[in-house]
């Protein structure tokens, strides 16, 4: 195994196979043709052809949000909407772009759309040595659960900036105050378009580093962290290169920072394909 399998897990998707899925003219995700089929059958809400859109008289935010809502909310009833958490996403042509509606979080791989999220890497300088903390996501997580993490990472909801979601997420998943997380600096982002089994994946993640004091514990308050790991960055390095047992996107951040923090060098005959492969 490689860093590169962790790379290729996240392969783009063929999207081919896939219709579009339109709002107010705007091409913003994309539709399996059998949750299209689904769909098709609240024709007061959903329009089905050569791509999914919305149906005439759902021209505004607001009545968008609340009509695709009540369709989503039935089919949650139906166990094709799982996992639903109350956590509106925005639509939209780009991120900085007004959104063109909101959308259920757990519904957002299965339109396609863009999402994004803010990952924190937490590390701590031992002399010349570095170690990172690693989570282990909760074992009733509605996704990836057991898997392994950054020590803070979460969605980008509707609402609030990305710092402002960063400090909130830092608070909850860890225990940080707000001063400590002060010094987190950002430092770039990976992307990538992936076929997983709860849809299309269609992330940007915002990643910052944080380095921690020595004697910083973290302590989860959400209940969404079963458990914290201070380990050396080669152990982090073994854990992402020869096995799967992080969150497939958190592999890709950890990547990221091994890149960033030349713990992975142009010497690497895989070094322009993993550059390369962050950013699909």
């Amino acid at each position: 195994m490689s860093f590169l399998d962790r790379v290729r897990a996240c392969a783009p998707a063929d999207l081919s196979a896939y219709l579009p899925f339109r709002v107010g003219g705007h091409d913003v995700g994309w539709v399996r043709p059998g949750f299209a089929e689904r769909l098709r059958l609240h024709g007061d809400v959903f329009r089905v052809d050569e791509a999914v859109s919305l149906a005439p008289g759902l021209d505004d935010p607001a009545g968008r949000t609340a009509a695709v809502e009540g369709v989503l909310r039935q089919l949650a009833d139906e166990g094709l909407v799982s996992g639903w958490r109350s956590e509106p996403y925005p639509v939209a042509t780009a991120f900085a772009a007004p959104a063109l509606m909101t959308l259920e979080r757990a519904a957002v791989p299965l339109f396609g759309i863009r999402a994004y999220g803010v990952h924190l890497n937490g590390y701590v300088r031992d002399g010349a040595g570095l170690s990172m903390w690693i989570g282990r996501r909760a074992f009733d997580k509605p996704t990836a659960p057991g898997k392994l993490d950054q020590i803070v990472a979460g969605g980008q909801p509707a609402g609030i900036s990305t710092w402002d979601n960063l400090v909130k997420e830092s608070a909850e998943e860890a225990g940080m105050a707000p001063g400590l997380v002060a010094a987190a600096h950002s430092v770039g982002a990976i992307s990538y378009c992936t076929e997983r089994p709860e849809g299309l994946r269609s992330d940007v993640l915002f990643n910052y580093d944080l380095e921690l004091p020595a004697d910083f514990r973290p302590v989860n308050t959400d209940g969404e962290i079963d458990d914290f790991y201070l380990w050396p960055i080669e152990r982090v390095m073994e854990t992402v290169r020869d096995s799967d047992e992080f969150k497939f996107n958190c592999a890709l951040v950890i990547i990221d920072f091994l890149i960033r923090h030349g713990h992975i060098g142009p010497e690497d005959a895989d070094y322009m394909d993993l550059i390369d492969g962050l950013h699909g």
